[in-house]
């Protein structure tokens, strides 16, 4: 499995902005083939800042996501929000022994 981050800082203008794309798209983002999970977090101290966690079956199943047109429709209208350039990263879990 690929966890997925995605740091987004927003001016605090665009906040609405970006919510509203985040809750439209959301569940069709989720019955994407390879999306176990996605949720959406707030940053405690700065609330302009948001992440998205999600979690993949593979990275091959993100990358199929990322040539969708689901997303070709959603990153580019949540991009032009944006503040500051996004910080994506992805990584696994390491379970204990």
């Amino acid at each position: 499995m690929l966890i997925r981050i995605v740091r987004m800082t927003f001016a605090p203008e665009q906040v609405p902005a970006f919510l509203k794309i985040f809750h439209r798209s959301q569940y069709q983002i989720r019955l994407m083939p390879g999306c176990r999970f996605l949720e959406l977090w707030q940053d405690a101290e700065q609330p302009h800042i948001y992440c998205t966690h999600s979690h993949w079956e593979s990275e091959e199943a993100l990358n199929e996501y990322r040539r969708s047109e689901l997303f070709g429709q959603v990153w580019p209208a949540t991009k032009a929000l944006f503040a500051a350039p996004a910080q994506a990263f992805s990584a696994h879990q390491v379970l204990p022994e």
